[in-house]
């Protein structure tokens, strides 16, 4: 087994993605597998689900994954116990209960102290993740160590696979998105969820119309929008401006707090206020809420309880919108954030848009756009903490007086888009057309 032999292994499993590891001798079995200082690794190989466990000042997090080891002729061998477990007091994430249950997983090579080995990581396009170890001193572990030094991925090398939907899925995005940027001036529009073209007129329908041209119709799913990529327009006033303006980063509703105990709609009533356009029988709840800053308006501080010094130091950790009196009006509890932002942003897009509203309202597209990867959950909460993602709510609640009251959701997370490197390990800009990086 060589290098390309290994690679149409994983082609054959369906992997659309590889990555490898050089095996440090205490990563087996007993000690866990080293997959890195932070949470990036999470972005890389999808969880079923994360779940909190532990001490609660002493927390870990487990995420199931739904992994099965390879033999050389690509045999599968399920491995029902394989998860990633996550240690935040260090913080570090380790690959555990990958031999147990697994009929043909490789037991001599991870149940001892051996130097050398290569550990082969490929993730389909439904998530699931195959293995396949390669011994020291093979063929296959000698190749690798030659020919790959520096890792590209936290403690992972990326290896390209040839002709993959990986591949096929970027140049299909960057081919559409050239497409779009070439039509020019575009007509605001929208999606219904049946999939027809409609009018908008609303103050984020540069968002809408990308979408549309993209066939994106509206969801509450956390999962990506267009093969594998989480799509994001950003408004700027000319393309010469491409990190300008602010960005919504995503929109997750409360999972716990006042707002889930008692219902949106009495949250709106408790800490909203009166509509500040004189908009008669209408009670908002909005406003910029940073970390650490209570709101006149609502009268909240939005707080990251159980996060601090870069470090998640309780269980049941979440972000939290507080009162004076230190009640919980809403939060987000942080193996939710945790499985959203890693999930639905593990590559992202960000497209430049400018507006014209003469004769009509219309968008035209930047060729330059910002690929972004390798997000980690604990440069997201560092970015909270110093008030670089903040909380910008639009929750309405309109005929608020009368039986039938309207109530409208929206928990929104924004961010400077200049600043959106700051919660990605890689940020590229790169020209649709070409394919190359914007120096």
């Amino acid at each position: 087994m060589n290098i390309e032999q290994v690679k149409a292994l994983f082609v054959t499993a369906g992997c659309i993605r590889l990555y490898a590891k050089l095996l440090a001798e205490n990563d087996n079995s007993k000690n866990q597998i080293y997959f890195g200082p932070d949470f990036s690794a999470l972005s890389l190989f999808p969880t079923q689900q994360i779940t909190a466990e532990g001490n609660p000042q002493k927390p870990i997090y487990k995420g199931k994954l739904n992994f099965r080891w390879l033999s050389n002729n690509g045999m599968p061998s399920e491995a029902p116990g394989a998860q990633l477990i996550l240690y935040p007091q260090y913080p570090e994430v380790r690959f555990s209960g990958f031999l147990k249950g697994s009929k043909n997983a490789p037991n001599h090579l991870l149940n001892k102290r051996l130097a050398n080995r290569v550990l082969f990581m490929g993730v389909a396009e439904d998530g699931e993740i195959s293995g396949y170890l390669a011994a020291g001193e093979s063929e296959l572990s000698c190749e690798f160590v030659a020919r790959f030094t520096e890792p590209s991925f936290g403690v992972f090398t990326e290896l390209m696979l040839p002709t993959t939907k990986a591949e096929d899925a970027r140049t299909a995005l960057l081919s559409e998105l050239t497409r779009i940027s070439e039509l020019e001036w575009i007509t605001s529009k929208r999606l219904s969820r049946d999939g027809a073209i409609m009018a908008c007129n609303a103050p984020n329908c540069g968002g809408y119309t990308l979408e549309a041209e993209l066939g994106i119709t509206p969801n509450g799913r956390s999962e990506p929008d267009y093969l594998g990529y989480e799509v994001k327009q950003t408004a700027v006033p000319g393309f010469h401006r491409l990190t300008s303006g602010t960005i919504t980063l995503m929109t997750p509703e409360p999972t716990g707090g006042i707002y889930t105990t008692e219902g949106p709609e009495f949250f709106v009533r408790q800490f909203g206020y009166s509509d500040k356009k004189g908009r008669g029988d209408r009670m908002n709840f909005g406003g910029l809420h940073r970390a650490g800053v209570r709101h006149q308006g609502t009268e909240l501080t939005l707080s990251l309880l159980g996060f601090g010094n870069g470090k998640i130091a309780n269980r049941d950790g979440c972000l939290a919108l507080v009162g004076d009196a230190g009640q919980i009006a809403a939060s987000w509890d942080f193996k939710s954030l945790m499985q959203h932002w890693t999930r639905k942003h593990a590559h992202a897009v960000y497209v430049p848009s400018m507006m014209r509203k003469d004769p009509l309202l219309e968008y035209c597209f930047s060729e330059n756009v910002r690929l972004a990867e390798q997000p980690d959950f604990l440069r997201l909460l560092g970015a909270f903490e110093s008030g670089v993602i903040y909380y910008d709510p639009g929750i309405k609640l309109e005929h608020a007086s009368t039986a039938n009251p309207k109530l409208k959701r929206r928990s929104q997370f924004r961010i400077r888009s200049a600043d959106i490197p700051a919660i990605y390990g890689r940020v590229e800009t790169v020209n649709v057309r070409t394919g190359n990086i914007v120096r």
